[in-house]
């Protein structure tokens, strides 16, 4: 059913294209194109002006043939660094770059499985109700294109994000809350050699929040982490600033909140102890989202792996995604494992076989809504 070598040929186009975040001009071209010919009707959002990239998100409309509800299927056309010049190579049927780069299927391969699946139902006629799509922008690094998208553009009841690294069977049915958690530290210079006691070390106040705080695995809900610390300039200077960008997650917002206020709390104890300042920059990034086991959306799904010979089952990440912004925005979702394997590595890979497992879920899913 699926066209093996089209949606294959598809892919490795797509991947061809670079498309770092906030870089994705060139794909939306292409993309508008392909969408165009396949008949949808195609906008661009102005998420891109607000956020500073090339282009907002592409939200495109297939019209049905019979009422019904409306699907979303989405996923995001940017991709992490080194992504730039990408190589594709296939051995064995599956798809790696040369190892210089990532490959890209985080998260082209979604965007080739909804094209292939969309493909699929005209080329069968299949009777169904509106189908829409989001491409979205600049997801990695703050999802930020589903934050700032256009949703008065959107007419979904419920959204399939293809962005997992599941194969396909896998849904993601809960998910966690982040807020960004950065701390400027401030102390004061001194001449390390000559006149130390005269200055306030920002490296120790932050030595002594770090040595302090609750991090890493919290609970089963909840995570934190210290992931970059800058400041500093030579051995002989008392170091009056540091910068810390860190952050927490968890599926309870209450615990998440909580985590929160210690980090704040700690940085702020510590920063006093020694006489040195501390400027906080808390944002909550995206909400926690949790769909019931039982839902309609989880239901169908299972029910079209099954038409597929697939086991599909439900679990919950540690990860964000566009899931989270949709949930947030009042569109029930659930995000669909695809099969990137090593997503942000230059091991970066993904069989043929779940790539046209998923052009084909896709394709099953806009037929079980339409029956």
């Amino acid at each position: 059913m699926v066209n093996k070598d089209r949606v294959v040929n598809e892919f490795l186009e797509l991947i061809q294209i670079d498309s770092h975040s906030g870089k994705e001009g060139e794909v939306a071209k292409v993309l508008i194109k392909k969408l165009e010919e396949l008949g949808l009707e195609v906008t661009i959002d102005n998420a891109g002006e607000k956020v500073g990239g090339e282009t907002g998100n592409i939200i495109a409309k297939l019209k049905g043939s019979k009422p019904g509800p409306t699907i979303l299927f989405s996923s995001h056309m940017d991709t992490v660094k080194p992504g730039l010049g990408i190589k594709p190579v296939i051995k064995d049927e599956v798809i790696y770059s040369d190892g210089t780069t990532i490959l890209g299927s985080d998260d082209k391969a979604g965007v080739a499985a909804i094209l292939e699946g969309i493909k699929l139902i005209k080329e069968n006629n299949v009777e169904h109700a509106d189908v829409e799509i989001a491409f979205s922008i600049w997801e990695e690094g703050g999802l930020f294109g589903s934050k700032y998208m256009d949703y008065s553009l959107i007419n979904a009841d419920m959204a399939f994000v293809l962005d997992s690294g599941g194969s396909p069977g896998e849904i993601i049915i809960q998910g966690p809350a982040q807020d960004k958690v950065n701390a400027k530290i401030i102390g004061k210079p001194a001449h390390a050699g000559v006149a130390p006691e005269e200055g306030i070390s920002a490296i120790q106040i932050a030595a002594r929040a770090i040595d302090r705080m609750n991090l890493l695995r919290i609970d089963e809900e909840t995570t934190a982490n210290v992931g970059v610390i800058t400041g500093g300039e030579a051995t002989n200077i008392v170091t009056p600033e540091v910068m810390i960008k860190a952050e927490a997650r968890s599926t309870n917002e209450e615990k998440l909140s909580k985590q929160t206020a210690h980090m704040v709390e700690i940085f702020e104890k510590a920063a006093a102890d020694f006489g040195g300042k501390v400027e906080m920059d808390v944002e909550r990034m995206y909400p926690a989202f949790n769909v019931d086991e039982n839902d309609t959306i989880v239901v169908k799904a299972k029910e079209v792996f099954n038409r597929m010979g697939i086991e599909g089952y439900t679990k919950s990440t540690g990860g964000g995604s566009d899931t989270n912004v949709f949930n947030g925005n009042g569109i029930k979702a659930i995000n669909l494992g695809i099969g990137m394997k090593k997503p942000h590595t230059l091991e970066e890979h993904i069989s043929i076989k779940d790539l046209t497992d998923s052009a084909r879920m896709v394709f099953e899913l806009v037929k079980i809504y339409g029956e």
